[in-house]
């Protein structure tokens, strides 16, 4: 079995696959003072609990945006799992071609959900990740990774709310009945979900009509995404796997060309 761990700023994902069947997942948060032991117990107690023995993972790949927690985390793996993860970065086979001024600032993260969205639903294809930040990556026909746009996450935009502004409560972030609130917290939801609909509703139109690409493919994952995807014809597509299946087909093509 196939062990594949996404770290984000807020989450560490997991994933475990049997062949190509996501057969478990799993989430932590993302805390960069764990110890390799705290990750190692934690993830096996995970495992464990969900009927998957730990002897029977055989290869582990990692995906992070939080260099602070590697060395722990891969140590962990190492430690637990007793073999060495397979880390996407230089060397990893993606099938995507990064076109950016400086390919090395485009996050790990945002390169295995382009790739996942280019082999799962083929090119061309902007993929939307709701995660900390909200991220737009299009992807051309022939597998480039032509631009990308980041914005605020839903959950950043609440906090400044609340947090910024003494009389605000803290609030959930759903969809009110109606966008005519009437009271403080339905206003706030109000603002936050219709608001961030506009937002997506209008950047898919500015990269269909700047790119030329009136046929895009819109692919929607990540924490948030399917209270957006649900309510806006804009997105065509909700995976919230599909970060979990980059992972496993990043591994699948690096993997095979090391035969």
């Amino acid at each position: 079995m196939l062990l594949v761990i996404d770290v984000g700023n807020t989450h560490i994902t997991l994933g475990v696959f049997k062949e190509k069947e996501l057969v478990g997942t799993f989430r932590l948060t993302t805390r960069q003072n764990r110890t390799s032991d705290e990750y190692g117990i934690f993830m096996c107690d995970l495992l464990k609990y969900q009927g998957i023995p730990k002897e029977e993972i055989e290869d582990v790949i990692i995906s992070s945006v939080v260099p602070d927690v590697m060395h722990s985390l891969t140590s962990s793996v190492i430690k637990y799992f007793h073999v060495k993860p397979l880390n996407v970065g230089p060397g990893c086979k993606t099938g995507i071609r990064i076109t950016a001024v400086n390919p090395k600032e485009v996050g790990a993260d945002r390169i295995v959900d382009a790739v996942a969205a280019y082999e799962i639903y083929g090119g061309p294809v902007l993929v939307l990740d709701f995660g900390t930040a909200t991220t737009y990556d299009l992807i051309t026909e022939d597998g480039s990774f032509a631009a990308g746009i980041t914005s605020p996450g839903i959950e950043i935009s609440a906090k400044a709310l609340w947090q910024d502004a003494a009389k605000l409560p803290k609030i959930a972030i759903q969809k009110p009945e109606s966008i005519l609130a009437k009271e403080t917290i339905s206003s706030m939801q109000a603002g936050l979900v219709y608001g961030y609909i506009g937002q997506v509703e209008y950047i898919v139109k500015k990269v269909k009509e700047e790119s030329g690409i009136e046929d895009l493919k819109v692919v929607a994952t990540g924490g948030l995404g399917k209270l957006i995807a649900d309510e806006t014809e804009s997105i065509d597509v909700y995976d919230a796997q599909l970060t979990l299946e980059g992972l496993r087909i990043i591994y699948e093509k690096t993997r095979k060309s090391r035969g």
